[in-house]
Parts: structure tokens; C-alpha cells; sequence
């Protein structure tokens, strides 16, 4: 099971985009996993009743959800999602996978932003970046099919802005934390690049509770900093691993939120009960959610 679930804030078009990414992606299925209730809502909320909360993505087997809310938070490119087509998915028919590449990174571009142009690169034949209509970053690879496979899906958390330079701090951290954890792939930058310095995180990827993430910091100079437009929700068992996340990771009190966090690098975190949607089917669970920082099950 997914413990770690990549959540992504929209203003109030998270069905539309999951009906478009669910036809722009293969194997791709999109649902509405919450709704707002129709009474008892914030004065803020109020034009949302009825409405989605919460769209759940299912790209093969990995999940995304999408909170829709409003234009508090947008994505960006801080956290985006690097798309492994490894030939041996096409059963190792690399034009096949380069040709799925190049679909996908249409139906993506198109109304967005590209990031970087979709070419050749020393780290791969074919690679790009793009930010899609919505704000959301992909960056799409065709990957070398020798060494240890990847799955399609990986998130890549950036490291720019107050949090330059600390993505070998972060990958520790965080790999002291999660059960089932390692550190895979590190490169490290051979001299200063932008505001990296030399010795600074190139590119790393690394498992949490058995799920892979990417992470760099950034060589460029775009000055991307963290937000709640992508968060990391963490599903957990009882309220002891909710505690314990908790202690551990909260570092700024003013983010504490309905089960969100900011971590000491500025990543936002929602910490939550395995079994949420039960949760939320109780009398007035969501106005008791919206009294809460740190969320108590006991208390629904």
C-alpha cells in the first residue's frame, strides 16, 4: 500500500484536471474520493458545499490526490513529478517508450509553461520539463533500461530558496524517519552552479517507507520555494505514528493546520490517520477537523 500520498492543491478545478490527466495518461483513472458537506462549512467554504474535496489520481498503481479549495496556493516547480519511460515497460522497444513520451509531453505542454525543452541531455536521450495548465511540474525521461529499474512515477523535491543547499540534510532526515528506507543514486555537483555549491546535492533519489522520491538542490537560480501547493500526506496507523511523526517533523507552529505541517526545510506534510475517509463519515467530522493542528482520532 501507498503510505505516502503526494497532494496537490487546485482552485476549484480539481475534477476538471483529473478528468483531463486521466485522459492524457495511459492506464490513468480519475474519482472524487470526498465532498464537502452541505451545511456546518466555514463562511470561506460556503461555495463549496456539495462539491469535491478531494480527487483521487490513479496512475497505474500510483496515487495522487488533489484537494480542490481555493486560490490560497498554486503548484510549483519546487516539487514536480519525474515520469520514468524505461524501454523495458515497452518491452524493451525504446522508440515504443519514446513515442509514449512524446504524446504525453504534448498533451502536457500544451497551454503550459516548458521548463526545459524536450531534447537530448547528457543524463538522458530524451528529457524535458514542463509546468502543464494547471501548474503542475512533470519532468519526462527516457530512461537507460541497464541498472536497477524506477518506477513511472517519482516525486522530485527541489531544493532553492531558504532551503539551498540542504537536500543531503533533507534525504538524511527524512530516511531516519520512514521504515523501509535507503538512499539510492547521489551525484554531487563537481563545482559551484548557480547558487549550489560545489559538494551540493546534483541529483539523489532515495526510498521512504519503500517509495522512491528524487531530490537536487538547485543549480539554476529560480527562486522556487515550498508551499502547501504540494504536500506530502502521510497515512498512519494509530495515533501513536501520528504523534510521533509529528514530533519529529513540525517546525513552524503558524503552518499547523487540519493534520498539515511544515517541515524545517519548509516542505509541507499532511499527517494523517490510514483511515480518514471512515473518519469523516462521523456527525460533524469535518467542522472537529477544522478545530484541530495536529490530528487526534479520538476527537472526530
Amino acid at each position: 500500500m501507498q503510505k505516502i500520498i503526494p497532494n496537490i492543491w487546485f482552485n476549484k478545478n480539481a475534477e476538471e484536471a483529473g478528468q483531463f490527466y486521466a485522459s492524457a495518461f495511459p492506464n490513468a483513472t480519475s474519482s472524487v474520493g470526498a465532498r464537502y458537506p452541505e451545511t456546518d462549512l466555514l463562511d470561506f467554504q460556503k461555495d463549496f458545499a456539495g462539491q469535491a474535496l478531494v480527487v483521487n489520481l490513479e496512475i497505474e498503481d500510483y496515487r495522487l490526490t488533489f484537494i480542490n479549495a481555493g486560490p490560497e496556493f498554486t503548484p510549483n516547480p519546487s516539487i514536480s513529478f519525474m515520469l520514468n519511460f524505461d524501454p523495458v515497460r515497452f518491452e524493451g522497444d525504446a522508440d515504443r517508450a519514446r513515442a509514449s513520451l512524446d504524446q504525453l509531453w504534448a498533451a502536457l505542454a500544451e497551454g503550459g509553461n516548458v521548463l526545459m525543452p524536450l531534447q537530448e541531455y547528457p543524463f538522458s536521450a530524451h528529457y524535458g520539463w514542463v509546468q502543464d495548465r494547471y501548474g503542475v511540474s512533470w519532468q519526462l525521461m527516457l530512461t537507460d533500461p541497464a541498472g536497477e529499474p524506477r518506477p513511472f512515477v517519482i516525486p522530485s523535491i527541489l531544493f532553492g530558496s531558504q532551503a539551498q543547499n540542504r537536500a543531503r540534510e533533507a534525504i538524511e532526515f527524512y530516511t531516519s524517519l520512514f521504515e523501509d528506507s535507503r538512499i539510492g543514486t547521489l551525484a554531487d555537483y563537481p563545482a559551484p552552479t548557480g547558487p549550489a555549491q560545489a559538494g551540493a546535492v546534483m541529483f539523489a533519489d532515495f526510498q521512504l517507507a519503500g517509495q522512491w522520491f528524487a531530490a537536487m538542490d538547485n543549480g539554476a537560480g529560480e527562486g522556487f520555494g515550498f508551499d502547501c501547493g504540494v504536500s506530502l500526506e502521510v497515512d498512519c496507523a494509530d495515533q501513536a505514528e501520528i504523534d510521533r511523526f509529528w514530533e519529529a517533523m513540525s517546525a513552524v507552529p503558524e503552518a499547523e493546520q487540519c493534520g498539515w505541517l511544515a517541515d524545517k526545510f519548509g516542505v509541507s506534510w499532511q499527517i494523517v490517520p490510514a483511515n480518514m475517509d471512515e473518519l469523516m463519515q462521523r456527525p460533524d467530522a469535518f467542522k472537529h477537523m477544522m478545530q484541530m493542528k495536529k490530528l487526534v482520532i479520538a476527537d472526530f
